[in-house]
């Protein structure tokens, strides 16, 4: 059991989710962001002659990791799981981990450590699809609008 599990398992409060499955996709993301922050050190450390092929790998395989990290962090506050807020952090990280999977999955043949990255968002992408419809809006809550401009006068 990790540690993620046992803190849910001692929150005294109601959690709206299944708690394993919460932390299963919280451990994910937080291996994904410590694998795509390592990826991107590991691509700076490539031969000089390799990094301009590398630079859009390791722009994404930092987005990635801050936005996993983020996401991890706003699903173990349990401020509410069907608040729209929580729904877009995930989707981010949706894309996120899709953006750099295909990023460093460019590269899996010639750096094991793409490979590896490329394997551990693909895993994120799945665990966090598999959540998504868990967050959903809570009676009377809308989606968040595109809003158009107010005119001024």
């Amino acid at each position: 059991m990790t540690y993620t599990q046992q803190m849910l398992d001692a929150y005294p409060g109601e959690i709206n989710l299944d708690r394993k499955h919460l932390a299963a996709v919280i451990d994910a993301l937080t291996a994904c962001a410590q694998t795509c922050t390592a990826c991107a050190d590991a691509c700076l450390s490539e031969r000089a002659e390799d990094l301009p092929m590398l630079t859009r790998c390791i722009r994404d395989d930092l987005d990635c990791a801050a936005i996993c990290a983020t996401t991890a962090a706003v699903l173990s506050r349990h401020t509410g799981y069907a608040a729209a807020l929580t729904r877009a952090q995930v989707q981010a990280a949706i894309q996120a981990t899709k953006t750099c999977g295909d990023s460093c999955g460019e590269h899996a043949d010639r750096h094991e450590h793409c490979r590896i990255c490329a394997r551990v968002c693909r895993e994120t992408h799945d665990a966090l699809n598999a959540l998504l419809p868990a967050l959903r809006p809570a009676s009377g809550e809308e989606p968040p609008s595109q809003a158009a401009p107010q005119q001024r006068g």
